[in-house]
C-alpha cells in the first residue's frame, strides 16, 4: 500500500465503497485500482466490512491507498486501524475520532460543511477536511470556503458527479470523495466492466486539472 498523501497527489479521488454487503469489495477495490483510482474507503456502515477489511489488506494491489469511512467513534477507528485502515474517513467533525487517529498514527479526514465546522476539524488536528456534503454548495462553495481558510485541505464528498469533478479542483479542492457516481451499482454485482471506463473517464478528467 501506499500513503494516503500519495495517492491523491497521483490521482485526486477517493472511491467510496458502500453496500448491504462486503464481498464485493476486494474486486471493486481491483478494479478501481486497475483502472488508475489509488485511494479507496471501505465504510463501516457496511455489514462484514472489518472481515473485508483485514482480508484485502493482508494483499491490496500496489499502489492503492486502503482506508475505512463513516467512523463515528474511538473504538471504530481503532478497529478499523487494527482491521488494515491505512487512514480515517468521518461523517461529521468529532475531537475524540480525530484524536484516537492521531494516537493510531494514521491521516484522518473528518467531515465538515460551515467555516466553523471545517476550522474546528482543522484546528484539532485533521490531516484534510471532508467537505460534506458537497452538493449543497457545490464548486462555488468550495471557492468562497477557501478565500478565508485557504491552508486548509478539503475534500469535497458527496452528490459529486463525475463530469463536475474537474470544476471543484479548478476551485481549489485538494481531492474529491466519489460514491455512487463513481462506484454506480458494482457493490451489489453490477458491471465491472462498466466501473472501470467510468473510473478511467474520471482519472483522465482530473488529472488533466491544473491545480
Amino acid at each position: 500500500m501506499i500513503s494516503l498523501p500519495s495517492a491523491l497527489a497521483a490521482v485526486p479521488v477517493v472511491a467510496i465503497l458502500r453496500s448491504g454487503a462486503a464481498d464485493r469489495f476486494p474486486p471493486v477495490a481491483d478494479t478501481l485500482r486497475q483502472a488508475g483510482v489509488r485511494a479507496v474507503e471501505f465504510t463501516l456502515t457496511t455489514p462484514g466490512v472489518l472481515n473485508a477489511l483485514r482480508e484485502y489488506a493482508q494483499s491490496p494491489p500496489d499502489g492503492l491507498a486502503l482506508g475505512a469511512g463513516t467512523i463515528t467513534t474511538p473504538r471504530e477507528a481503532e478497529a478499523a486501524v487494527a482491521a488494515g485502515a491505512r487512514y480515517l474517513i468521518t461523517p461529521a467533525t468529532q475531537p475524540a475520532v480525530i484524536a484516537e487517529a492521531r494516537r493510531l498514527g494514521v491521516p484522518v479526514l473528518p467531515g465538515a460543511l460551515t467555516p466553523t465546522e471545517i476550522l474546528t476539524a482543522w484546528q484539532a488536528g485533521a490531516s484534510m477536511v471532508k467537505l460534506f456534503p458537497a452538493s449543497v454548495g457545490g464548486p462555488e462553495y468550495v471557492r468562497a470556503v477557501r478565500a478565508p481558510l485557504p491552508d486548509v485541505p478539503l475534500v469535497p464528498t458527496g452528490g459529486i458527479g463525475l463530469e463536475e469533478a474537474p470544476a471543484y479542483l479548478r476551485a481549489g479542492a485538494t481531492a474529491l470523495g466519489m460514491g455512487s457516481p463513481l462506484v454506480g451499482d458494482a457493490c451489489e454485482g453490477g458491471d465491472l466492466t462498466a466501473l472501470a471506463e467510468r473510473a478511467a473517464r474520471l482519472v483522465g478528467l482530473v488529472t488533466g486539472v491544473p491545480r
